[in-house]
């Protein structure tokens, strides 16, 4: 019991030192993939990702947000594309 307690804390300790760094950019689009964030130059720097793509969400309920890096243009594995509520 107390070896699987201590590999538990283990991994949740690792997962919580997993920083997102760099500039992004962030955009929402349709269903249809037609982007309706047009107008709007989101980046966000870092951490800063995850505060502007709720506001993408809270504006464009339904919507697919999708996050850039600003330097290479590829989508950001494991947040990009993400579904809003």
């Amino acid at each position: 019991m107390g070896n699987t307690v201590a590999m538990l804390t283990t991994m949740m300790l690792m997962t919580g030192c997993v920083t997102i760094k760099g500039a992004y950019q962030l955009s929402a689009v349709d269903a249809a993939g037609k982007e309706i964030s047009t107008g709007l130059a989101l980046t966000a720097q870092g951490r800063g990702i995850y505060s502007v793509r709720n506001a993408l969400c809270q504006r464009y309920p339904g919507a697919t947000v999708i996050i850039k890096d600003s330097k290479t243009g590829e989508q950001l594995i494991g947040e990009s594309p993400f579904k809003c509520r």
